[in-house]
């Protein structure tokens, strides 16, 4: 009797594993198809091999491929993700902030920034976009194009002028801080300038590192180098905050003059470690992402000559008509329309970014599928950028793409769009275009290196750096 009462039970306790693992299935299966790796690491090892060997579409289009062309799951930095593919994904992303998903950050990038991390996703937005305007809009950054030349010229002149050989990279970021500097903090002194240079690539190869923060890893370098930075900034802020003060300089001189100048609604000012989270964070993006779309200029007109003949007699005509020693102005700028598609090409196939992280705020459904609460939610530039249905012929190097009204809504993506395009963009256009004017103008040039590998690391960089022979104009 015991035995068949054993038996009964048995019997109903594995019915009701059985169900359970039925209903388990059943609610798994309305999630995105895909697949979630290995345990705790998921896929991450496959999606960062993918950008280190320099193409990023890979892991994106194997996937899309193998399971869905429009969403499909994933496991990512220790999270369960969803990954939208297509002009569809990239819409929903972007008009849904702040409804349906929210911006996301790694563990890493709380730590690195841990005051301005503090607030909430939509308090950061909010603050970010107050604060912005004085600076990187259109209308305010007029004033600001023949400083960019100014600074432009100079570089030129010490670090490009009378050599054989150099190496762009490098010589690329030396030149998007010194502009970002300027602009943003007012800042001329290169000394100062090489001293944050010197702590932005261990800051940045840290952003999405393994998130240990130990003597010697990735993360903890990273955090030591960005409290360095932070400790000349709030030194900045001190001494700005005093010149305000005394009526030295007025609060639209910068972005930090006028992130310190704003109150909120009860009269109360922004916090000064949150300022110095938000300069640091400010001048990573407004440089390094510039850095490379600079360089990649460089690199596919190098192997393009019958474009850079087209960009150099645009440049030329503009140069011809200034006077010795006139700088560019925002009138100049409207003239560069070829230069502008050409750099538009540049970043279609090798965009400073390969795409970026929301999170969901709460459950919801796309095209059939359920994406649960808390999910990590990835919109992928290549998707978009190097996919045959939006792009013909893709990998092929062709500027006419962006004749007329150009690609469609959400296929070209640089910079985001909608309600989240980059507040930066038009900063980064300009800052792209007084480069190529002052390049151009001045030397021919071809690669060292003719297939040089380029990888992610988090941005695309050229991995030598691309050493390129100069050939000087006759003057």
């Amino acid at each position: 009797m015991e035995a068949m009462y054993t038996a009964i039970l048995s019997i109903f306790l594995a019915s009701i594993a059985l169900l359970l693992i039925f209903k388990k299935k059943s609610k798994d299966s309305s999630h995105p198809p895909g697949s979630s790796g290995f345990p705790i690491i998921g896929e991450t090892i496959d999606f960062a091999t993918a950008a280190k060997s320099g193409n990023p579409e890979k892991f994106v289009f194997d996937r899309m491929t193998k399971y869905s062309s429009l969403v499909f799951k994933t496991h990512l930095f220790g999270a369960p993700a969803a990954v939208f593919c297509g002009a569809e994904g990239n819409k929903f992303i972007f008009t849904n902030e702040n409804k349906l998903v929210q911006k996301w950050h790694s563990t890493s990038i709380k730590k690195i920034f841990p005051h301005y991390m503090q607030t909430s996703a939509n308090e950061r937005g909010s603050k970010l976009r107050k604060m912005l305007p004085i600076a990187v809009k259109a209308d305010a950054l007029r004033r600001h194009v023949g400083i960019m030349d100014l600074i432009t010229r100079s570089h030129f002149i010490n670090h490009w002028d009378n050599k054989e050989e150099i190496v762009v990279y490098p010589l690329a970021k030396d030149f998007t801080l010194w502009v970002a500097c300027r602009l943003f903090l007012s800042m001329d002194d290169v000394t100062k300038i090489s001293r944050f240079a010197n702590s932005f690539d261990v800051i940045i190869t840290g952003l999405y590192s393994v998130p240990i923060n130990l003597p010697g890893t990735t993360l903890n370098k990273s955090i030591n180098a960005s409290n360095l930075i932070k400790e000349q900034l709030y030194s900045i802020i001190h001494e700005r905050k005093i010149e305000l003060a005394e009526g030295k300089v007025n609060s639209d001189q910068d972005v930090l003059s006028h992130m310190l100048s704003m109150v909120d609604e009860n009269g109360k000012s922004e916090d000064e470690m949150n300022i110095a989270d938000m300069i640091l964070g400010m001048l990573i993006g407004g440089h390094d992402t510039a850095t490379s779309a600079c360089t990649s200029v460089v690199k596919y007109l190098a192997e393009y000559p019958e474009v850079y003949d087209a960009v150099y007699n645009e440049q030329m005509e503009i140069a011809n008509s200034k006077e010795d020693g006139e700088l560019l102005n925002w009138e100049d700028m409207q003239q560069m329309k070829y230069s502008w598609k050409v750099a538009c090409e540049v970043m279609r196939l090798a965009p400073p970014a390969s795409g970026g992280f929301r999170e969901a705020k709460t459950d919801f459904n796309f095209k059939g599928f359920n994406i649960p609460k808390g999910w990590k939610l990835y919109w992928s530039i290549v998707s978009t950028h190097k996919n045959p249905d939006f792009f013909p012929n893709p990998d092929k190097f062709d500027p006419s793409r962006f004749d007329g009204t150009g690609p469609a809504p959400y296929t070209f993506i640089p910079f985001g769009a909608g309600p989240r395009m980059c507040p930066g963009n038009e900063y980064a256009r300009l800052l792209i275009l007084v480069f190529m004017h002052n390049l151009v103008k001045r030397f021919r040039w071809e690669k060292v290196i003719p297939d040089e590998k380029t990888v992610l690391n988090p941005l695309p960089v050229p991995v030598n750096g691309l050493p390129i022979k100069l050939y000087p104009h006759a003057r």
